[in-house]
């Protein structure tokens, strides 16, 4: 049987694009602006709240980057074919941030390989293929 919850080096991997990305549009942002005199500062604001956003708006849109690349997906713990919403995004990363690499002790100690963050908001992290596996089965 296939398995239906991303091991932790998947997470890891996915969580390691999304980075790279946030650093390269950093990068990019600043080269752009450093072009520029006098850059108001509700623009400089606005390019790095939306840095700090990605994240949950990705999250609640399908998933980043990084879980498309990985093939893997947050959804609601209690309904794995539902996808979260933005509130639980956003409460997802808070605690993500704020744990950090400490967030992933609990992946171990549970079947559904839940760390913390997924824990407080409520979600888990899903393989794509066991939710295309489950919508064939369904229509079978």
């Amino acid at each position: 049987m296939e398995e239906k919850y991303p091991f932790m080096l998947e997470r890891i991997q996915s969580m390691l694009i999304d980075s790279v990305l946030i650093i390269a549009f950093m990068i990019i942002f600043s080269d752009i602006l450093s072009n520029f005199k006098d850059v108001p500062n509700w623009l400089r604001a606005i390019l790095l709240i939306s840095l700090f956003l990605y994240e949950p708006i990705a999250t609640a849109a399908g998933g980043t980057i990084g879980n498309n690349i990985k093939g893997i997906r947050v959804r609601k713990n209690e309904d794995e074919a539902q996808s979260i919403n933005f509130f639980q995004a956003f409460i997802r990363y808070f605690f993500k941030l704020l744990f950090g690499w400490l967030s992933f002790i609990t992946i171990f100690s549970n079947n559904k390989k839940r760390a913390i963050h997924d824990i407080f908001s409520g979600t888990v992290m899903i393989k794509v293929q066991s939710i295309q596996s489950k919508t064939i089965k369904n229509h079978e």
